[in-house]
């Protein structure tokens, strides 16, 4: 059974309750997604480092019920 949008937020966030999630469903299957996920613990790691966190965070389901993920991941703006 695919995961849901709302399954995939709900993982990062409990691992990351600071990110700002979007994620959208390229395909309407609930296969493919893609996520855009802003989060301060990700300050100081390279681009590859912030993935695995992210992966981290689905537990096991990336390339099982997890099918594909188009990832963005980025730090927080500076508000000043």
């Amino acid at each position: 059974m695919p995961m849901s949008a709302q399954e995939i937020e709900t993982m990062i966030r409990q691992a990351m309750p600071d990110a700002e999630v979007t994620i959208k469903d390229l395909a309407g299957d609930g296969d493919h997604y893609a996520a855009y996920v802003v989060s301060e613990s990700f300050r100081g790691k390279t681009r590859v480092q912030q993935h695995q966190m992210v992966y981290e965070a689905l537990g096991g389901n990336m390339g099982g019920v997890l099918h594909a993920l188009a990832l963005q991941t980025a730090v927080p703006e500076n508000q000043g």
